[in-house]
């Protein structure tokens, strides 16, 4: 078994990626094996990804585009892709930058990751504007409205967060059902965006990070 560490600017270590080597000498390359906790399988993409764009940063930067180093990474104008949230807003992204060509290459399609993601991400907010449907919460939320500034017993008594509480479990299982498609999609693509940055990451190599290795 061998690790390799991925760092990212300023000498951060920030995910290690373990790969367990072919026993008896069988051919073929070592099979990396996935962090078990969601922040360190986060933490994995976000390394791969500071990778990737680092690597296209670089190149763009070696061909003299003449473009800013903002427009390098996130884009130029006007944005490809945009998603408009049930909450009425609209969330853009582009698709000629860095970090767009970081995601290709991780999640395999960007549009559908970024519907995804987008979608996914804004489930709470969705079920949150779902409560003013119901007259009670309404109720709650003129009686907090009502409150004068850093009044925080009037704001307690206005019943708001107690009802926030009660109401809002079963508002954002309703988001969920309806978005279900997009929930599989954000998982079946972040799977894939997982393997993918631990095969990128255990084949890399990297500096030794300073002081004891993290255990």
């Amino acid at each position: 078994m061998s690790a390799a560490w991925a760092r990212v600017a300023g000498g951060t270590v920030v995910a290690a990626v373990f790969t367990v080597l072919p026993a008896g000498g069988c051919s073929g390359p070592p099979r990396p094996v996935l962090p078990a906790s969601e922040p360190a399988r986060s933490e994995l993409i976000k390394a791969a990804q500071q990778v990737l764009v680092d690597r296209c940063m670089t190149a763009r930067g070696t061909a003299g585009q003449p473009v800013s180093q903002e427009d390098a990474l996130f884009g130029t104008d006007p944005a490809e892709l945009e998603v408009t949230l049930a909450t009425g807003y609209t969330v853009r992204t582009h698709t000629d930058g860095c970090l767009a060509q970081a995601h290709r290459h991780l999640y395999g399609d960007q549009a559908r990751w970024f519907r995804a993601e987008v979608t996914v991400n804004n489930l709470r907010p969705e079920a949150r504007a779902r409560l003013r449907d119901d007259p009670r919460y309404r109720a709650a939320l003129a009686r907090r409205a009502a409150c004068p500034d850093k009044d925080t017993c009037c704001a307690r008594e206005s019943g708001l967060d107690d009802m926030r509480a009660r109401l809002e479990p079963a508002r954002l299982a309703e988001v969920r059902a309806a978005h279900r498609e997009d929930i599989a999609t954000y998982d079946q693509l972040r799977d894939r965006a997982l393997h993918r940055a631990a095969r990128l990451l255990a084949g890399r190599a990297t500096p030794s990070p300073k002081g004891p290795a993290p255990s």
